[in-house]
C-alpha cells in the first residue's frame, strides 16, 4: 500500500492574514513539501496540471524532475496529465525522460481535467473530449510500447517511421492510472488496458465511487488481467488534524469555508459527514481513511490534499509531521486481513520484473486483436456524451 499527498497547485490568498502567496512562493513551497513528505516516510508524491489561473503547475514534468533530484525514494506523479489536450508524442518523451532521471520513480494519472476552457487553448474541442481520450491513449501506448510507429488518426497528423525518445527506462513504459470522478467511460478504457484506475475521492459522496471502481474491477477482470478484487486503485482524499478536534475544526475552518471549489458552499460538519475529508484527531483521521477499504476493497495507492485553500507553508509541513506520525497505523490496519494475492502499489522494479516473467503469444495477440473494436466502441460511447468535459 503506497501512501503519499498531492497537489491542485492552487495560488490562494489566507483568508486569516489577508496574504496572497506569489506563483514563485507557491512553486518553491512546493518542492519543500514534497521534500518533507519523503523525510516523514510518505511513497508518492503528485502534482495536477492546469493552464489557467489561479494554479501555477502547468509543466508537471518540470517540476518532477526538480523534485526528483533532491529526493532518494519518492515516486514522483500527477493527478492530472491531460491526455485530451497535450500531444500523446510530447507525453510519451517527457515521461521517458523523466523516468530516466529519476530512475525509474515516476508514474502518471491521464485525465480530462475539469476546465472546459482549456480545450480551445490547445486546439482542441470539448466536444470531442472522449474522442481524443481514446485516441491519444491508444497512440501513447504504442509510442512506448513500439520503437518504430506508423499511425493516422482524426485528431493529429500522422506518423511515418516515427521513433519517440528517450525510449522508456529498461523498455518499459512508466505506469499508467486513468482518473476520472464520473465517467463511467474512463473506468472502461484503464479496465481494457489492464492500467490502474484512481479515484479523486475527495468531493462526493461514498456512494459515487463505488459505483464507478466496482465498474472498473469488472472489466479488469472481464479483460483477463486477473481476478476483479486484484485490480489495481487508487484513491484520493483530504484531511486536516491537530492533536484535538475541536482544535482542528477551529482553525480549518476559515479555510475552507473559502476555498476555491468548496468554499461558500456546504458547511464543514455536512461536507465532512458526506465525503471523505477529515478535519479532526489523528486518531478519527485513522480512523476515517481505514473505512476506505470497507467501501472501495483492497486498493494500492491513497493520496491526500494538504496544501491547498491558502494554507501556510508552516502549517502543511506540521500536516505532513502528523501525517508520518500515524502513518505506521495506516500501514498496518490497511495490511491485516489484506488477501495475498492482491497486487502490491505499482513501481519501476515491479513492472521490469513482471515483464521479464511474462509470456509471449496468443493471449497477447488476442488482445491486440481486439483493440480496433474496444476503440471503436469507446468512441461511440464519446460521441453519446459530447458535452462531457470534467475528468
Amino acid at each position: 500500500m503506497q501512501f503519499g499527498i498531492f497537489s491542485v497547485g492552487d495560488v490562494t490568498l489566507d483568508p486569516t492574514t489577508g496574504r496572497m502567496p506569489t506563483e514563485g512562493e507557491r512553486i518553491k513551497a512546493i518542492v519543500q513539501i514534497a521534500k518533507h513528505a519523503e523525510e516523514v516516510g510518505l511513497d508518492v508524491f503528485a502534482t495536477g496540471e492546469h493552464h489557467n489561473p489561479p494554479f501555477y503547475p502547468s509543466s508537471p514534468t518540470t517540476l518532477l524532475g526538480y523534485i526528483g533530484a533532491q529526493t532518494e525514494h519518492l515516486i514522483l506523479s500527477t493527478t492530472t496529465t491531460l491526455i485530451t489536450t497535450n500531444d500523446p508524442v510530447k507525453i510519451a518523451e517527457d515521461f521517458a525522460m523523466l523516468q530516466h532521471l529519476v530512475d525509474g520513480r515516476a508514474d502518471l494519472v491521464l485525465g480530462r481535467g475539469n476546465t472546459a476552457p482549456v480545450y480551445p487553448w490547445f486546439g482542441k474541442n470539448p466536444h470531442d473530449a472522449l474522442e481524443l481520450t481514446v485516441e491519444n491513449y491508444a497512440l501513447l501506448r504504442r509510442l512506448w510500447d513500439e520503437d518504430t510507429v506508423d499511425w493516422s488518426g482524426k485528431f493529429r497528423t500522422p506518423l511515418h517511421n516515427f521513433t519517440a525518445t528517450p525510449r522508456p527506462l529498461d523498455g518499459v513504459a512508466p505506469f499508467v492510472w486513468h482518473g476520472s470522478i464520473r465517467t463511467p467511460q474512463i473506468a472502461e478504457l484503464a479496465a481494457y488496458y489492464g492500467d490502474g484506475f484512481f479515484a479523486n475521492n475527495i468531493f462526493w459522496p461514498k456512494e459515487h465511487y463505488i459505483q464507478l471502481i466496482n465498474l472498473y474491477r469488472e472489466r479488469f477482470e472481464h479483460y483477463g488481467h486477473g481476478k476483479a478484487h486484484q485490480a489495481i486503485v487508487g484513491l484520493g482524499g483530504q484531511f486536516f488534524i491537530r492533536r484535538n478536534s475541536q482544535d482542528a475544526v477551529r482553525e480549518f475552518r476559515p479555510y475552507f469555508d473559502n476555498a476555491p471549489v468548496y468554499g461558500h458552499g456546504p458547511s464543514l460538519e455536512d461536507f465532512t459527514a458526506q465525503t471523505p475529508l477529515t478535519v479532526g484527531s489523528p486518531a478519527e483521521f485513522v480512523e476515517k481513511t481505514l473505512a476506505f477499504r470497507d467501501y472501495f476493497g483492497d486498493y494500492q495507492r491513497q493520496l491526500f490534499l494538504v496544501d491547498h485553500a491558502g494554507l501556510p507553508l508552516k502549517t502543511v509541513l506540521e500536516q505532513l509531521d502528523l501525517l508520518g506520525e500515524v502513518l505506521p497505523d495506516l500501514k498496518a490496519g490497511f495490511a491485516e486481513r489484506r488477501p495475498a494475492d492482491v497486487p502490491e502499489g505499482p513501481t519501476h522494479t515491479a513492472l521490469v520484473a513482471r515483464r521479464a516473467e511474462a509470456t509471449t503469444g496468443d493471449g497477447a495477440a488476442a488482445r491486440s486483436g481486439s483493440s480496433d473494436q474496444s476503440e471503436a466502441s469507446a468512441q461511440g460511447e464519446a460521441a453519446a456524451e459530447p458535452a462531457e468535459t470534467s475528468r
